[in-house]
């Protein structure tokens, strides 16, 4: 009997820990209404719980993006993210009204995934797909890192100890990957880096297994290359990050 208790009060003391890392938050969805003369909008997201600056500045920055990414007219303003679905929505219809002959089945995916959370850091990652007619639609990713000590977003250069070094292995790992020459340019093979100068992406963010990063579609390569993606293990890594990547 007392070593079951103790198994017991083993077993808690772990998942207390590891809920004590994670902030608390929710699953949520929206949807477009649905109806013959509706493009389809179908977002998953979170909302995280609690009167904290933190999950306050997360669900903002997330509302923010989700928005971005669904406004049609840059000069309407949308406030929620059923706004962002109605604006996109009014857009189809206008040029559908403009084009009735024309087959235009819009189409809005956005979906949000926690992709690495500790006590110092919590890494987001939005996956959006966008059809508003042409031949394909657009595909992005895009990583959010929050500071869970400090209560605010990272910028990215905020994460390295030293960037240009940071860079610089990035390269030769990114030349690896891609089998391009060490001692040959960037653009050698057929991507398309401006000034033929190797560059972080933007999209930059934690995860289980590494740091990622992530060159969209359109960014240093054609869209039938795809997203070019980078995974660094931590091991080989965590001298040049400035924050801490343990569990």
């Amino acid at each position: 009997m007392k070593i079951k208790l103790t198994l017991l009060f083993i077993l808690l003391v772990i998942i207390g820990c590891k809920d004590k890392n994670e902030l608390s938050h929710e699953s949520v969805t929206f949807k477009s209404e649905n109806c013959n003369d509706c493009p389809k909008v179908l977002v998953d997201t979170y909302n995280f719980k609690g009167d904290s600056e933190l999950a306050s500045i997360i669900n903002n920055t997330l509302q923010e993006e989700i928005i971005d990414q669904l406004i049609y007219d840059d000069e309407i303003i949308a406030n929620t993210v059923e706004e962002a679905i109605t604006s996109f929505k009014k857009g189809f219809l206008a040029l559908k009204e403009m084009y009735p002959d024309e087959s235009l089945g819009w189409e809005a995916k956005i979906k949000t995934d926690i992709t690495f959370e500790n006590k110092d850091v919590i890494s987001i990652k939005l996956d959006t797909y966008i059809f508003t007619g042409g031949a394909h639609g657009f595909s992005a990713s895009k990583f959010l890192n929050f500071d869970k000590k400090k209560g605010n977003e990272f910028e990215n250069w905020k994460l390295f100890n030293d960037k240009g070094a940071f860079t610089h292995f990035v390269e030769t790992k990114f030349k690896i990957q891609e089998d391009i020459p060490q001692n040959s340019s960037i653009n050698s093979t057929g991507f398309m880096f401006e000034g033929d100068i190797f560059y972080l992406p933007s999209n930059i963010g934690f995860t289980d297994k590494g740091l990622q990063l992530i060159y969209n579609q359109y960014e240093v390569a054609s869209y039938a290359d795809g997203p070019i993606v980078i995974t660094l293990p931590y091991n080989e890594i965590k001298k040049y990050l400035s924050v801490s990547i343990k569990k």
